[in-house]
C-alpha cells in the first residue's frame, strides 16, 4: 500500500498563517513594552499594517490575542528548557531559566499580563491549550524544586508553591523597570541582583 503524501497547505492558508504570526509578533512586542492595559487592538493592527477587522478574523478579542501571545511565550520557555544541558543540577537549571527570562524582560521581550482583569483571566483559564502549557511549565520547574530540596540545595522549610510563585514573581517584578529606567545599573547588574535576591531566599544555607 502506497503511503499518501502529506497535503501541502494552500497559498491562501500560508498567507493566513504568516499574517497570524505577524500579529502575534506585534502583540508580543507591545505587551512586553507597554503592558496589557496600555496596549490596544488598534495599535497591534497598525503595527502589522492591517485593518482591525482583518485582525479580528484571527483573534476575535484582545483577551484571545493576549492568550495566544502567552501560549507562544510559554512554548518558547519550554523549548529553552529542552535545550539545557542534562549535566546541570536542579538549582542550576532553575537559575538558567530565571536568568533567560530576566534578560528577555530587560530586552523588552517578555510580556506580562495583569491578574486582576476578569475578562483576561477568564480567557486564559478557559483556553485548554494555555492551561496545558502552564501546567507543563510549572510541572517541570516543580520537579527541579523537589530535586533541589532532596539534594539539600533548596530550603526544605519553604513549600514548593512558595518557591515557584516567587520564581514567577521575579520575572515580572516592577522593580526591574524602575532599575532599568533609573539608568544607574546596567542590565547585567540588574540580572545578577535579581538572581541573588531569589536564590539567597530559597537556597539552603551551607
Amino acid at each position: 500500500m502506497t503511503a499518501t503524501a502529506p497535503t501541502r497547505p494552500s497559498f491562501k492558508q500560508r498567507q493566513f498563517e504568516a499574517r497570524e504570526d505577524a500579529i502575534l509578533d506585534a502583540a508580543h512586542e507591545l505587551l512586553a513594552t507597554k503592558g496589557y492595559d496600555q496596549t490596544t487592538v488598534d495599535e497591534v493592527a497598525a503595527a502589522v499594517g492591517i485593518a482591525k477587522a482583518s485582525l479580528y478574523k484571527h483573534f476575535p478579542s484582545k483577551e484571545v490575542l493576549a492568550t495566544a501571545a502567552m501560549k507562544r511565550m510559554i512554548q518558547r520557555a519550554l523549548t529553552f528548557i529542552d535545550g539545557l544541558s542534562p549535566s546541570l543540577s536542579a538549582d542550576e537549571s532553575l537559575r538558567a531559566v530565571l536568568e533567560w527570562a530576566l534578560r528577555l524582560r530587560l530586552a523588552g521581550g517578555l510580556p506580562t499580563l495583569p491578574s486582576s482583569n476578569s475578562a483576561l483571566v477568564a480567557a486564559l483559564t478557559q483556553d485548554e491549550a494555555y492551561v496545558a502549557l502552564v501546567t507543563e511549565l510549572t510541572g517541570r520547574l516543580g520537579l527541579w524544586v523537589q530535586f533541589g530540596k532532596a539534594l539539600g540545595k533548596l530550603r526544605a522549610d519553604l513549600p514548593d508553591e512558595v518557591i515557584l510563585l516567587s520564581f514567577y514573581a521575579r520575572t515580572c517584578d516592577p522593580a526591574i523597570d524602575f532599575l532599568k529606567r533609573g539608568g544607574t545599573m546596567d542590565d547585567e547588574t540588574i540580572v545578577q541582583a535579581m538572581l541573588k535576591l531569589f536564590f539567597d531566599g530559597v537556597r539552603r544555607s551551607a
